[in-house]
């Protein structure tokens, strides 16, 4: 990475370090009339021109009560939101969206509309429209404004990831020479670099790309690679400084740079617990990784701007994930 890019890329930590999401909030201000903190329930603002096109991540506060909306790393969207009640909390970690749903009806409780339904779990977790008294309030869903979740629901697709956490950094702009989590990193970008070309010559349609997520693990040291929630390769990763967490990182395949070998990023830390500082260390997080070649290979087939990989520092195993949803909770509060 150059002098220059480093330097940006600090500066994009910066921003939010330590303030949790409201932080962020005031660090990237909007116009007066849209100040984040002072936005009532029903409430939100909606600015897609700021970042035309990329992959969207979505972060929820749980203390601001927030839903803020990113585009290539730019926010473009900030919401008021109702989450979960005491009782039903909305569980926090790291979630994909599984399915989508115009005009769904809930199966668990008396039918109850959920218009404009992105569902993140099977069991019942999903971002949709619904009422905003100002506090959480559901059963673990998180409620949005009825234009908003309108809005919202145009620009999502299956895979869009979705954090939620009770504090997070503001999305930092990460460039990885070569391939990720190879020991010959120039060599193995070939294969990223050949996929991108066949697909520039014969382009897909985003919503028949399969939603491909990465999830590493230190606490096992593991490597999942799941495609549509379908599990495809898996295998073990060696850790550089393994007694060292790797900490909890999103990452979101933003472009391919064929001609620089370089994979550009955009990551979002996150925890469950407002007081701990987040740390810019995701460059140095993912060099630390490496994996078999049976997983690179895996992984190199599947780098396509969107792909979304995790670190974190507990198991891969059934309290942090189960079926075929995409989720590594944090606090499991229920839903």
């Amino acid at each position: 990475m150059s002098g220059t890019r480093g330097a940006l890329s600090r500066r994009a930590v910066v921003i939010g370090l330590g303030a949790g999401l409201a932080g962020i909030g005031r660090a990237q201000a909007e116009p007066q009339e849209l100040q984040i903190d002072q936005l009532k329930p029903g409430q939100f603002s909606w600015h897609p021109e700021r970042a035309p096109g990329g992959p969207i991540a979505i972060v929820v506060s749980l203390p601001d009560q927030r839903v803020y909306v990113y585009r290539n790393g730019v926010r473009i969207a900030v919401s008021t939101c109702s989450t979960g009640k005491k009782g039903h909390e909305t569980p926090t970690g790291v979630f994909t969206i599984l399915e989508k749903d115009k005009d769904h009806h809930s199966s668990i409780y008396n039918n109850a509309p959920m218009p404009n339904m992105n569902r993140l779990t099977w069991s019942g977790v999903a971002l949709h429209a619904g009422n905003l008294p100002g506090y959480p309030a559901s059963h673990g869903c998180v409620r949005l404004p009825m234009a908003f979740s309108q809005k919202l629901f145009g620009i999502t697709r299956i895979g869009t990831p979705v954090i939620i956490a009770d504090a997070a950094t503001y999305p930092t702009a990460v460039i990885h020479p070569g391939m990720v989590l190879s020991a010959d990193a120039a060599k193995a970008f070939d294969g990223v670099a050949a996929a991108a070309k066949k697909q520039a010559a014969k382009p897909v349609p985003a919503n028949q790309i399969p939603a491909t997520s990465i999830m590493v693990s230190s606490a096992d040291q593991r490597i999942i690679i799941l495609d549509d929630g379908k599990q495809v390769a898996e295998g073990a990763v060696t850790i550089t400084n393994p007694d060292k967490p790797l900490g909890n990182h999103v990452f979101i395949l933003s472009s391919v740079d064929t001609d620089d070998k370089e994979l550009r990023w955009q990551t979002i830390g996150y925890y469950d617990n407002d007081q701990r500082s987040p740390e810019p260390m995701e460059l140095v997080t993912i060099q630390r990784i490496r994996t078999t070649q049976a997983v690179v290979d895996a992984m190199t087939a599947r780098m396509h701007p969107g792909t979304v990989m995790v670190t974190v520092d507990v198991p891969l195993s059934a309290d942090t994930r189960t079926g075929k949803d995409f989720v590594i909770i944090t606090n499991d509060a229920g839903s």
